[in-house]
């Protein structure tokens, strides 16, 4: 019940919901699954993951439960509840070899789903879906599929992201082949990417279910199911097996519960399942039902909505306890209300029973929640309907002879109200005459009664309040008081002044009741201490009478008296004073006291116990009250004397004198009635306390009201003993009982006694120092705060610099304060104080000196400086350490990055410069916020002359890369001539093309060798001279009529227009071959070179022929045919033959056609030869002929000797040109890249796979876009040819990446002299620094000594005055100010401050002030002082000097760190690029064949490797002076303690 209420507090004003759990515990019997293996016997299955396993086939035998000792075969689905064992591994569920499978959750009730989640031990379904049911099974609805293949296994069912909750969708990330076991598949239902504007609406709140159910519908296999069976069958690997089925959710309460119940008729065995999740709400908010669906009896004023926790009371007015809500009601008020009450009570009517019921009306004196305030006081004896009022008027309707606002009396004349008499009375029978009896008594009440009766109708004359024909009962609201009303209680008497014994009152003022018995006091009651009398309440029990009045009693001690206030007397009396005390005893003090009204008396009463009592009754006496009773005698002549004897008789007095339960006799009651409307002239209101009582009415005699419980009084003003709080409920303590003694409280502050660690009114929490209501336990806060929170122990207002839950030492401060030890300020470098703290916390190491900081990010170690990459000014208050805003472009780690001040950046990188590295450096272009700053690619040639350095790349614009180009040149990178511009590799760049404007075409040229174009007759390179192929003057005229087939190039010379002819080409315009040449002009092959032997033989035999002619001639032969026809021909063809033969002639080797020409041509000649000699007779020549003849022959042989050498010559001139023109063909590839087309096909043809392989990598053959090298003859996407790359071993990247190797090895070369330069300069530094504080040191150690020995010195002179002075005292003072003297001494603590010397000196001072002859002493003394303020002052400044010191070695050290993190960053950097070197070393080696180059790098490389043994040696000995730097500051921390402990 307890638990239940603080859950109503903690969610009475918001939504609250259950916690949620995993609703698959404790439901093991409500889960099922359609297939699962070895239920009917065992089943073997196999594994896919056991590959490397030598056993990969098992046995699944679920015919009985899992069990991890005896039967792990089992694999049932209740395996994949969650148990958190540590071998969960071990069990899970495997179904059989099906596609189709489900596993189904039935609930007992509503529940509210949250996720799922599935853990797979084989592969994951190739596709599922997950159904819910919100009707126990009766219709289901999919919640989510899932499939690795959406479009085929589950067409028409949306993949995309689900947007809302009502989204049905396909997922396929749940359904891959990985992981083959362990993998998850998970179901939200509330998704984070949902755009939920309301969590509360209905739809997001309803996602409820009473069964889950998860379809498995078909297996993921890898394919060997469809290959043929060998060794085993392929189905065994394949099943679903889960290790795990998580299914998370909570009871559906909406909104309006915390926590859960079991649902009834649930079975009693699953109660006891520990984290089982329950499905009966425990209801606030006023809701009541399984579900929190509606809302309890009297809470219907609004609609019952979900996470509402505003329920509303109906609004009855406290007339009803019942209501139902109307929907009609709640929407005619707008809003407001809705409730109608039910069944309204107090005679009310109306929708809030805001109406008085039809014959009723409103009382206007009386408030509209009143439950009195809705009337019909009418007598039903005299109204009609039976006392019903009119309703519109509320005024009784009096019979006929009737009258007054009540119908209660008879009119004048009339006599007898009836409730029969139609008419209410008769008329008639009072009066003389008018009965047919004698005239009836008035019979009128002795004190309700003014004067007697009407002799018409007998109606008395009544006092004030008081009712009736006989004026005998009070009106409606009054009451007739009993004798004994006027008591005044001890609780509210006041105590006087009383003497007791000395050890009685020593006692009472310890807090003890006592009694004296034997001469032995005996504890009895306990009091609180001072007081005399103190208030003893009793409760009163329901079965038991109470004997008291008021609270309960006051006890007093004997012979104490108390004063008794009386000022409310009715009217002047003898009175009797009563005194009420225990056990149960009555005192009436005669004789009797006259008291007259309107007067204020105090009655003092002194209690004393009787003298035979004294030993063996308590201390105190018990009081309850005082009571005054008027004294019946002083009103004999308001009753007659039988009245009178009949109260004495029945002691009427003393019956009422008594407390408690009594009962009186009627004779009594009803004269003391009328005695009582006597004194107070009529009757007394009752006067109820509204708060206290039930209603205004009262008793009519005693006038109790009726009261509320727990409150007491006759007006219902006061609470009972032990209670308080009067209100509209009573009044109650309301003492919490986990922190209260007992349920009683103190009655006047309503204190409940508590717990000794329990406070509050109520003992509701725990007292301050204390946490953990109602185990309250202390505050866990070391001491350092005096309270805690209440619930959670969180220390509240640490001081001592201490903070948190624990009052640990807040930030800036530390130390431990749960051993005792104080917080101390962390100096990092200073206190949080000074504004110079950046550290988040700092850590005492006992084996440090100083304590470790936790800096803030970019401060160093000591939080002293800013690390490297950030900078600021940590001299300034509140400063800090900031990244350098170097837009990414430096290197953090480098300590020169950035200026460690001002946060310029000092060393940017990617090609950036800038005070933050923001721009692109000259040369360079792009977004350097992005590190894309792009090498400037701009022509040197076509860029402005201004704007190329010397040495570096061309400047370009930094943003767009685009080259500002010179005159004449255009391009984004200036790398082309403009129009009527060329030579864009000239000095001076681009020159116009200046072409003869008569000459010329256009003024455009070939924008690389500035060739204009010209007309056809017209040449050179401005088109101002005649052609090639032709002659003249070109301002006039240019011709040439040669034959441009047979002549060289130009054809004819441009001065004297001579045809320049073709080797083997001959005319005046070159139009035909010459002779030794084939006639097929106007190639005009040459002969064989044997034909200028065969000329020479041709020719020697023509003139053989000719003189054989001519002697023919003369002599005469007849019958011989004529040949000088042919001759003729042959002699023309020598003639051509002669002709082509020219020394400088150009033979091309054509031997074979040759050859078989001059064999056709010998063969030809023999034939005739033979044929002449048949037909000629033989003639004997002259021997001077024939000797000429051969002469002839001989010298034409060797002219064709001759003439062969020539050719042989000319072969070799032929094969240098051949040779020439293949060379100048390469240079043209390489250096042209238009106009070659023909010249491209023909190296295309070539095979230049080797080639590529050995300058661009390997592969050579393959196509560009295939190569990943390049080639020859590839090219990228802006054209520019590829060759090399990442990985390829050619030439070319090879030696590129040599080259860049070695420009970075350069670079870091050149920085590494500036680097090693600094650090020498730091270390130079350093060690001037370690000189002078050593020789300080030694300084400071020279000073310390004089400083010891001097206060050796006066410590040995202030032990000579103390004997001194003691001997002094012992002569001269006495032993009381020997003693004094002494005590002070004892009393001084050294080391002392100057004003504690000063106050030392002023006691001693005073202490001898009354000593004889101490003057000269206190002199002495005075001087003493003085040396002593001397050497504090001294060791003052000596401590101050070597904490400067410490501060400047600390500082040292500190500089010495830096200096050896930055050469070990150096020699790291150059063991780096030594490194580097080496490997580029290797490919050069690899690559490079000449010596040269080898040995300069090799060169270069011992270079490196001697700089970095220099800088390791620098280091080494950095090192050593840093730990020598050490050992001095430890010597100087030793000898500070020295000093110290001086």
């Amino acid at each position: 019940m307890v638990a239940s209420l603080h859950a109503q507090d903690d969610c009475s004003a918001s939504p609250c919901h259950p916690q949620l759990g995993d609703l698959m515990v404790g439901r093991s019997g409500q889960l099922s699954a359609s297939s699962t293996c070895g239920l009917k016997g065992p089943q073997n299955y196999c594994i896919i993951g056991h590959l490397e396993d030598e056993q990969k086939c098992f046995i699944c035998d679920s015919r009985h439960l899992y069990n991890h000792f005896n039967n792990r075969k089992s694999h049932r689905i209740e395996n994949v509840i969650t148990t958190f064992e540590p071998q969960r591994k071990t069990r899970w569920w495997q179904s059989e070899n099906v596609d189709h499978v489900s596993i189904q959750l039935d609930l007992e009730t509503l529940f509210q789903f949250s996720h799922l989640v599935l853990t797979f031990k084989s592969f994951r379904p190739a596709a599922m879906l997950v159904e819910r049911s919100k009707d126990n099974g009766k219709t289901w609805k999919v919640f989510r599929y899932f499939a690795q293949d959406c479009a085929s296994s589950f067409p028409g069912i949306p993949t995309e992201a689900a947007v809302t909750v009502s989204d049905v969708i396909c997922e396929s990330r749940y359904s891959g082949a990985e992981p083959s076991t362990g993998g998850e598949v998970v179901l939200k239902a509330l998704d984070p990417n949902f755009q939920i504007s309301n969590p509360h609406a209905p739809h997001i709140q309803l996602i409820t279910m009473t069964n889950l159910r998860v379809n498995f519908t078909r297996l993921l296999t890898l394919g060997d199911t469809l290959l043929s069976r060998h060794r085993r069958n392929p189905q065994d690997k394949y099943y679903y097996a889960l290790y795990e089925m998580v299914v998370r959710g909570s009871c559906f309460c909406n909104g309006h519960a915390r926590e859960c119940m079991p649902v009834d008729g649930s079975r009693g065995d699953v109660f006891q399942e520990a984290g089982m999740v329950h499905g009966r709400c425990v209801c606030q908010h006023n809701t009541e039902g399984e579900n929190c669906e509606r809302c309890l009896d009297f809470y219907n004023d609004a609609p019952w909505r979900p996470s509402d926790p505003h329920g509303c009371r109906c609004k009855c007015s406290g007339h009803s306890e019942r209501c139902h809500f109307d929907a009609w009601q709640y929407l005619a008020s707008r809003g407001l209300s809705g409730g109608v009450c039910d069944d309204c009570q107090n005679n009310r009517a109306g929708v809030h029973c805001e109406l008085c019921r039809p014959f009723y009306y409103r009382d206007p004196r009386l408030s509209h929640d009143h439950p009195d305030a809705c009337i019909c006081d009418c007598e039903p004896a005299g109204s009609l309907d039976g006392g019903l009022c009119d309703p519109h008027t509320g005024r009784c309707v009096c019979k006929a002879n009737v009258e007054g606002e009540r119908c209660d009396r008879c009119k004048h004349g009339f006599y007898g109200l009836s409730r029969d008499d139609p008419e209410g009375c008769q008329p008639g029978y009072w009066g003389l005459g008018n009965t047919v009896y004698a005239c009836s008594p008035c019979d009128c009440d002795v004190g309700g009664a003014l004067l007697a009766c009407s002799p018409v109708n007998g109606q008395c004359q009544c006092r004030p309040n008081m009712v009736g024909r006989r004026c005998k009962d009070p009106a409606p609201g009054h009451f007739l008081p009993p004798l004994d009303v006027y008591l005044y209680e001890a609780e509210g008497a006041a105590p006087q002044s009383t003497s007791l014994p000395t050890c009685e009152k020593y006692f009472t003022d310890q807090g003890y009741d006592f009694t004296f018995s034997n001469g032995r006091f005996q504890n009895s009651i306990p009091m609180e201490p001072g007081l005399e009398h103190q208030i003893t309440p009793h409760e009163r029990m329901v079965d038991q009478p109470s004997t008291w009045t008021g609270q309960g009693f006051v006890h007093v001690q004997d012979s104490t008296e108390l004063r008794f206030t009386v000022d409310n007397l009715p009217a002047a009396l003898h009175y009797y004073l009563v005194i009420r005390y225990e056990p149960e005893r009555v005192a009436l003090l005669e004789p009797a006291l006259c008291l007259g009204d309107g007067g204020v008396y105090h009655v003092d009463i002194t209690f004393q116990k009787q003298t035979k009592q004294a030993d063996r009754s308590s201390s105190h006496i018990l009081v309850d009250s005082m009571g005054l009773i008027p004294k019946i005698e002083s009103l004999r002549d308001t009753c007659s004397q039988s009245k009178w004897d009949k109260f004495q008789r029945y002691q009427c007095v003393e019956i009422s004198s008594v407390v408690g339960p009594r009962v009186l006799p009627e004779v009594c009651k009803e004269l003391i009635g009328s005695l009582s409307a006597r004194i107070h002239n009529g009757a007394v209101a009752c006067s109820c306390d509204p708060l206290g009582s039930f209603s205004r009415a009262c008793s009519k005699f005693g006038g109790q009201c009726s009261c509320k419980p727990n409150v007491t009084g006759r007006c219902c003003n006061s609470c009972t003993p032990r209670t308080f709080g009067l209100g509209p409920g009573g009044c109650s303590c309301d003492c919490d009982p986990h922190g209260s003694l007992q349920e009683a409280c103190d009655p006047l502050s309503g204190q409940c006694p508590c717990h000794q660690e329990v406070s509050g009114r109520r003992c509701q929490h725990c007292r301050p120092g204390y946490f953990g209501f109602p185990h309250c336990q202390p505050c866990q806060c070391h001491g350092l705060a005096d309270s805690c929170d209440p619930v959670t122990g969180t220390c509240l207002d640490c001081r001592d610099h201490a903070a948190g839950p624990s009052c640990d030492c807040e930030q800036g401060y530390h130390g431990n304060p749960a051993s005792g030890e104080p917080c101390q300020p962390c100096l990092c470098p200073d206190t949080v104080a000074s504004g110079r703290f950046f550290a988040r916390s700092c850590n005492r190491d006992p084996n440090a000196l100083h304590a470790e900081c936790d800096c803030h990010p970019g401060h160093s170690p000591r939080c002293n400086t800013c690390s490297p990459g950030y900078y600021g000014n940590l001299t300034t208050p509140g400063a800090c350490c900031m990244a350098c805003n170097c837009n990414g472009n430096i290197d953090p780690r480098d300590a020169s990055s950035c200026d460690a001040v001002t946060g310029e950046c000092l060393r940017c990188l990617h090609n950036t410069h800038g005070s933050r590295c923001e721009r692109c450096q000259p040369g360079y272009y792009g977004n350097a916020l992005a590190q894309d700053c792009k090498a400037c690619s701009c022509e040197p040639h076509g860029t402005k002359l201004s704007l190329c350095p010397a040495r570096g790349p061309c400047l370009c614009n930094p943003t767009s890369g685009e080259c500002p180009c010179r005159l004449g040149v255009v391009g984004p990178r200036c790398d082309r001539c403009a129009d009527g511009f060329w030579d864009l590799g000239g000095e001076t760049g681009c020159q116009p093309c200046n072409c003869d404007p008569e000459n010329s075409i256009s003024n455009q040229c070939d924008k690389v060798t500035g060739q204009c174009r010209c007309h056809p007759e017209f040449g050179g390179r401005g088109c101002n001279e005649c052609a090639d192929n032709f002659f003249g003057n070109p301002e006039l005229q240019c011709i040439c009529h040669c034959n441009l087939d047979g002549t060289e190039h130009p054809a004819c010379n441009r001065y004297t227009g001579e045809c320049i002819c073709q080797p083997g080409v001959t005319g005046t315009f070159c139009d035909e071959c010459a002779v030794g040449h084939k006639a097929s002009f106007p190639a005009c092959p040459a002969c064989h070179p044997c034909w200028s032997l065969r000329a020479q033989t041709v020719k020697d035999l023509r003139l053989e022929a000719e003189r054989l002619a001519e002697f023919v001639h003369k002599h005469g032969t007849p019958g011989l045919p004529d040949y000088s026809i042919k001759i003729g021909k042959l002699q023309d063809e020598l003639d051509k033959l002669k002709d082509t033969i020219k020394p400088k002639a150009i033979i091309i080797d054509k031997t074979p056609l040759l050859n078989a020409e001059i064999d056709d041509i010998r063969n030809d000649l023999n034939r005739q030869l033979e044929i002449l000699s048949k037909k000629l007779k033989p003639v004997k020549l002259p021997s001077r002929k024939a000797v000429e003849a051969l002469r002839e022959i001989k010298k034409h042989y060797e002219s064709v000797s001759d003439t062969e050498q020539q050719c042989e010559d000319a072969k070799a001139m032929l094969e240098m040109s051949r040779r020439r023109r293949q060379k100048v063909k390469e240079m043209l590839t390489s250096c042209s890249e238009k106009n070659l087309d023909s010249l491209e096909r023909r190296v295309r043809n070539l095979n230049v796979a080797d080639f590529n392989e050995a300058i661009c990598g390997e592969p050579g053959d393959a196509k560009c876009s295939e190569a990943p090298c390049g080639g020859a003859l590839c090219r990228d996407a802006l054209g520019a040819r590829r060759c090399g790359g990442l990985g390829c071993r050619g030439i070319l990247p090879l030696s590129l990446n040599a080259t860049a190797l070695g420009e970075q090895a350069k670079k870091l070369l050149a920085d590494m002299p500036g680097k090693l330069t600094d650090s020498e300069t730091k270390i130079s530094d350093t060690k001037q620094k370690s000189r002078n504080i050593k020789a300080k040191a030694e300084e400071m150690k020279k000073k310390i000594t004089e400083k010891k020995e001097k206060l050796e010195k006066n410590k040995n002179e202030t032990m000579d005055l103390i004997q001194q002075v003691k001997r002094y005292l012992q002569e001269l003072v006495s032993p009381e100010d020997i003693e004094k003297v002494a005590g002070a001494v004892l009393a001084i603590q050294l080391p002392l401050s100057l004003e504690e010397i000063q106050d030392m000196i002023d006691t001693i001072h005073s202490i001898v002030a009354n000593s004889p002859t101490v003057r000269e002493d206190l002199d002495h003394l005075t001087n003493q002082n003085q040396t002593v303020k001397e050497l504090l002052e001294a060791a003052e400044d000596v401590l101050q000097q070597i904490e400067a010191l410490r501060n400047k070695m600390e500082m040292n050290r500190l500089q010495a760190q830096e200096a050896k993190s930055a050469a070990d960053a150096s020699l790291d950097n150059s063991m780096e690029l030594l490194e580097e070197v080496k490997s580029s070393f290797e490919k050069l080696k690899k690559n490079e064949k000449k010596k040269s180059t080898n040995d300069e790098v090799t060169e270069r490389l011992k270079n490196i490797t001697m700089e970095a043994e220099n800088l390791r040696d620098e280091i080494k000995d950095k090192t050593e002076l840093e730990k020598r730097i050490l050992d001095l500051e430890e010597r100087k921390d030793r000898k500070v303690e020295e000093v110290a402990e001086l």
